[in-house]
């Protein structure tokens, strides 16, 4: 009888850098949203969009250590290199957000009015956030973009953030300058989308137009784009003649529009220097359909 073991599991998927990195995951995302569910708590879109970023992360992780783990993803039919490593940035972006807003609006220092019990959770909940956040770094660093890899590119999944930050009511929709941003937000939240789904798939032999220099095109595209909204979102948003440039006092605390506005100010700069490191990342790196 032919043995079940051995060769049939791929212990590196747990033992090597990168699976040590992913375990960790694992554990960090579990803690992070079983102390939150059990006593932290949450509210507003904030508080459910931390958690979605938490357990969403967990059950991608889980699935990634299992694949390898057992060889499944040889029967899947995408490009297993371009998704884990989109997954990898991806997920830290969201964690790092996550690790930022959840202590923001649900940490505090004194015990009242939520109890001395629920705020040491939420201390704790925010550390393990932190922590999920570095191991999550650790493996985009461990598998950063080499020559001939498609990864430095999956970075501008961080478009993703753009629209969840506009979840809350920001008051986009006052000025049509500020509609502009959204639509260079929304734009291109689409293209992004689009591209990484077929590297993928890596399905990108298949497109009629050279899909590499369609990348770089756009990707400088983008960056004009970001440049145009990173100029006009604070001048409409903060400026006193259009908006306000401090956080108006009765406003309650995770359901002010003046918040969400800093909120996507803070991550359109960060998203611009990613599409500006992307595009210097992009002379040099070369698309190839599968990893």
């Amino acid at each position: 009888m032919e043995s079940t073991g051995g060769p049939y599991l791929n212990t590196a998927a747990v033992t090597s850098p990168v699976g040590i990195a992913r375990l960790l995951q694992m554990m960090f995302g579990c803690t992070t949203f079983s102390l939150v569910a059990h006593q932290g708590g949450f509210s507003a879109a904030y508080g459910t969009f931390c958690m979605f970023v938490w357990t969403f992360c967990f059950a991608i992780t889980v699935f990634i250590i299992t694949c390898e783990f057992t060889h499944l993803h040889s029967c899947l039919s995408i490009s297993w290199g371009n998704f884990t490593a989109a997954f990898a940035m991806l997920a830290t972006l969201m964690s790092v957000t996550a690790a930022v807003i959840y202590p923001l609006y649900f940490v505090q220092l004194d015990c009242y009015p939520i109890g001395c019990e629920v705020r040491d959770f939420r201390i704790a909940a925010s550390v393990f956030a932190g922590l999920l956040f570095l191991v999550y770094a650790a493996e985009v660093f461990l598998t950063r973009a080499k020559p001939g890899q498609v990864t430095s590119y999956m970075a501008t999944v961080s478009g993703l953030l753009k629209i969840v930050a506009l979840v809350n009511d920001s008051q986009y929709g006052k000025y049509v300058a500020t509609q502009w941003c959204v639509a260079v937000y929304s734009f291109c939240f689409v293209v992004t989308v689009v591209v990484v789904a077929f590297s993928v798939t890596g399905k990108t032999a298949l497109l009629w137009f050279p899909f590499e220099r369609s990348v770089v095109i756009y990707t400088l595209g983008a960056v004009l784009l970001y440049v145009s909204a990173a100029v006009i979102w604070p001048v409409f948003c903060f400026d006193s003649k259009y908006g306000s440039a401090r956080r108006p006092g009765s406003c309650a605390k995770g359901r002010c529009p003046w918040d969400s506005q800093l909120v996507i100010a803070i991550f359109t700069y960060v998203n611009l220097l990613l599409y500006v490191v992307d595009l210097a990342y992009s002379q040099r790196i070369r698309f190839v359909p599968h990893l």
